[in-house]
């Protein structure tokens, strides 16, 4: 029997690799991030932008908020605004926006660059974390439902495919 817990890691990484998280994925203005598929995602109140949440708890765009908070939580240190321009595939005025936004709802703080002071690096809250772990978890449990019905088999080739795609995916 193959671990459903490996494969789902597995899974996770292959689609965030084909996602584009990493320093090879632009922003295009008006592209599918402003709306689209992903404008309706479903999840918490706070991902999806809703309003009523908190003060000024919309921030603009899902999947890129959603790729902040992940990208926060896998830095080994705090990030500056350029850096997660990069790492979300964003330019660094939507990067600073969602920052910005972010602050205000107390997921994320600005901290003292200690290398140059006129730079900041951003860093999750405990709420920040708090929220992008519900997140995470949310998502393991969709996919975990969405592989229910496949047998260990399936899931290893789905695996081993996905991945294999995922290698090959065209990088800008």
């Amino acid at each position: 029997m193959t671990d459903p817990t490996g494969d789902l890691d597995a899974l996770l990484a292959a689609f965030a690799q084909m996602r584009g998280r990493g320093p090879h994925r632009r922003h295009h203005p008006g592209g599918p991030h402003a709306h689209g598929p992903h404008a309706d995602m479903p999840g918490p109140p706070w991902m999806r932008g809703e309003r009523g949440f908190g003060p000024a708890a919309r921030l603009a765009g899902a999947p890129a908020r959603i790729r902040l908070l992940d990208a926060l939580v896998h830095a080994e240190q705090p990030l500056s605004v350029s850096e997660i321009a990069e790492t979300i595939g964003v330019d660094q005025p939507r990067a600073s926006r969602l920052v910005q936004q972010a602050v205000e709802l107390r997921l994320a703080q600005r901290d003292a660059d200690p290398d140059d002071a006129r730079r900041t690096r951003i860093a999750l809250t405990s709420e920040g974390r708090r929220r992008a772990g519900d997140f995470r978890g949310e998502r393991r449990e969709r996919l975990s439902a969405a592989l229910a019905d496949f047998s260990d088999e399936e899931r290893a080739e789905l695996v081993r495919l996905l991945g294999k795609l995922a290698a090959s995916w065209p990088r800008d």
